[in-house]
């Protein structure tokens, strides 16, 4: 139960995503990424499903939902899930938070391992899976998830978002927004044209929610290193050459959402490049 000042945080597990790992490291032959995160026999790597509890000024904030429980069995498989500790929902109960105690949902963007908890089948139908909270989402994000193109199509899936919009708990922001007087949104361009990543500033600490920034340490640590779902490859690049100069000004701690080698670490230099060595935040 890491407190900062009057902040409190919990990193809450969905489970592992056996994904391919071409598609987690793009362009960076497998000879080399294979000698960093061996692949499986089916040429699959792990990622962490980790989602952020914060309570904040009253506040109970939850970043990004999973994959939820609306997917059937080939979805899982195709997904390569494994929850051998439980899901989302069960690593809340465990803390004694309940669905109807999340105040605001921030979504760092609307793939469908990052929103499908958003929404939950009842009674024949989908309904917010959070229902006394508000969903904030990008405004780009969303129009790009609503109107998707032959690229985005198999990512974006509207089960996941659009019962929010039907149901009045959406929120739609603005490019980088304030949530509490500790938490906050930026917009990180480049896996999506509106991806953002979560800070958290209090008791003179800093914490970095990379989200899809950077899927794995690796990713921070080189910036031609993009996976191939990035739908903006250069602007990826770009994002990450800022960040890494603004976590190294803040000391910040970065929690790395799907790595399972270095879920928190810090940045550091490392002759010309940079290294990222893990942390504990427990």
């Amino acid at each position: 139960m890491p407190i900062l000042q009057d902040l409190e945080y919990h990193i809450i597990s969905d489970g592992i995503s056996w994904t391919d790992g071409g598609g987690a490291f793009g362009l960076v032959p497998r000879v080399i990424w294979a000698k960093q995160l061996p692949p499986d026999d089916q040429n699959r790597i792990p990622l962490a499903l980790t989602s952020l509890l914060i309570r904040s000024e009253g506040k109970t904030i939850l970043v990004d939902t999973g994959y939820g429980r609306k997917l059937d069995d080939r979805a899982k498989q195709i997904a390569g899930l494994v929850r051998s500790e439980g899901d989302l929902l069960e690593g809340l109960a465990r803390l004694d938070v309940l669905p109807e105690d999340i105040d605001i949902v921030i979504n760092t963007h609307l793939h469908a391992d990052h929103c499908g908890g958003n929404t939950i089948e009842q009674n024949g139908r989908l309904a917010p899976t959070f229902p006394n909270a508000q969903y904030y989402i990008q405004r780009l994000e969303w129009a790009d998830a609503i109107a998707p193109n032959e690229r985005t199509q198999a990512t974006y899936l509207p089960e996941n978002y659009a019962p929010l919009q039907e149901s009045g708990h959406l929120k739609l922001i603005n490019g980088n927004t304030q949530i509490t007087r500790h938490v906050r949104t930026a917009v990180t361009r480049g896996h999506t044209r509106a991806h953002q990543v979560v800070i958290i500033e209090a008791g003179g600490k800093t914490l970095l929610f990379m989200a899809d920034l950077a899927t794995l340490h690796y990713q921070f640590q080189r910036l031609a290193w993009v996976t191939a779902y990035d739908v903006e490859p250069l602007e990826t690049i770009e994002s990450k050459r800022y960040w890494q100069q603004w976590v190294l000004a803040h000391d910040a701690v970065i929690i790395f959402q799907h790595d399972t080698q270095i879920p928190t670490g810090k940045l550091v230099p490392n002759g010309n490049r940079f290294k990222v060595e893990p942390v504990s935040i427990s």
